[in-house]
């Protein structure tokens, strides 16, 4: 991996360092012409007419999805968020009153509401696996509460509020012995470390192109495996998810498009194939290596720093740190740094309720590296926060 190369083509670093890549990582330069170029045909030729000459590339984004994760195009749908991606599989699923789901207790906030909005709606019940020792989903008691009534297993492979992997291949072999769908949110996986579908033995997957994958915000992709297509029918539909055959009958799309509806951005596409098609050149396993050592070496500079406590769970951590120090008001902290020009963030329990309630979690500072940073960028980070204290 070439490092200077790299930092050379991500704009965002002449700016200022930037430690958010959970949020919204820094953009490549390949990432941003194609947005701007098309969005420049756009605006000299018009928007159908830019599409009519581009359509080739556009089509292209569909291999460079299911390429990434190790799909088949025809198993991938292209969405505007991770949020609508997730919520296509779990509001299609047939749910009826007394179907149980099973998910995990670092679930994130906004599928947690979507679980209680069918159980209001539809009468299911929700069933939280526990952590094991390690503050990871617990397979053994994930099997204990397997029963007749199981309906879905869905989970959050690695949470927003800290370091945390779940074991989501472990639960997929789980799923797939019991015969049970998986639904499986990928949003902070994908692009800082390798994704294959058939190993994750997924039935579902979302997530987004803002985040590892430095993609345009705007931009998430939903893989469904393809004996689904047939029996899973969208809640809603239009004349591009189903074409209207005629005054009395449409077909539904035998692909993953049967999700999508008729208008897009393309020029966000454009950007999302580019950063697929970048991660892709570095090789996931390679940038799963450098982010994670990154934040392996700032976990133990922040654990230095009086009173820090580093709030990570797990045997094995990615590249989110989660951390409070003692005295120190995290949007205060948030707000300082940024002055001199290093973005980092916080997470509320809002966002991670039943994991912040379970271990009495605060507001607690968030900070995220990915393969573009380097020594001087964690360095400079530790040393702005101890200027705090």
């Amino acid at each position: 991996m070439d490092i200077e190369k790299l930092r050379s083509e991500t704009p965002g670093l002449t700016h200022g360092i930037h430690l958010m890549a959970c949020g919204s990582a820094l953009a490549p330069q390949p990432v941003l012409n194609a947005v701007m170029a098309y969005l420049d045909l756009e605006a000299k030729v018009g928007g159908y007419e830019a599409h009519a000459q581009q359509a080739e590339m556009l089509d292209g984004v569909y291999e460079s999805v299911a390429r990434l994760i190790g799909a088949k195009r025809h198993e991938i749908a292209i969405m505007e968020n991770a949020t609508a991606a997730w919520c296509q599989p779990f509001y299609a699923l047939p749910l009826k009153p007394g179907d149980r789901i099973i998910t995990c207790q670092a679930e994130y906030a906004a599928n947690y509401v979507a679980y209680l909005h069918r159980q209001k709606k539809d009468g299911i019940e929700i069933d939280v696996v526990p952590n094991d020792e390690t503050g990871a989903m617990d397979l053994a008691a994930l099997e204990n509460l397997i029963c007749d009534k199981t309906a879905l297993i869905t989970i959050t492979w690695v949470p927003t509020n800290g370091g945390l992997v779940n074991p989501a291949a472990a639960v997929g072999a789980i799923a797939r012995k019991h015969g049970i769908p998986y639904l499986l949110d990928a949003c902070q996986a994908v692009g800082q470390m390798p994704v294959d579908v058939e190993a994750l033995q997924c039935d579902f997957l979302s997530a987004t192109g803002r985040k590892f994958l430095r993609g345009p915000r705007g931009t998430g992709f939903l893989y469904i495996r393809e004996k689904w297509l047939q029996s899973m029918e969208p809640v809603a539909l239009d004349h591009f998810s189903a074409p209207l055959v005629d005054s009395g009958h449409y077909a539904v799309r035998e692909d993953a498009r049967r999700f999508e509806t008729w208008e897009n951005s393309y020029a966000l596409r454009a950007g999302l194939k580019v950063a697929c098609d970048y991660a892709m050149a570095i090789g996931l396993e390679a940038i799963q290596q450098r982010a994670w050592r990154l934040a392996a070496e700032l976990r133990q500079k922040l654990a230095g720093l009086p009173g820090c406590r580093i709030m990570d769970l797990g045997a094995e951590k990615c590249a989110i740190i989660s951390f409070t120090i003692d005295g120190l008001d995290p949007q205060l902290a948030v707000h300082s740094l940024r002055t001199e020009g290093i973005a980092i963030g916080m997470t509320r329990p809002t966002s991670s309720l039943l994991d912040a309630e379970q271990r009495q979690l605060p507001v607690m500072l968030r900070v995220s590296p990915h393969y573009y940073n380097n020594e001087a960028d964690l360095d400079a980070c530790v040393a702005a926060l101890k200027s705090l204290l």
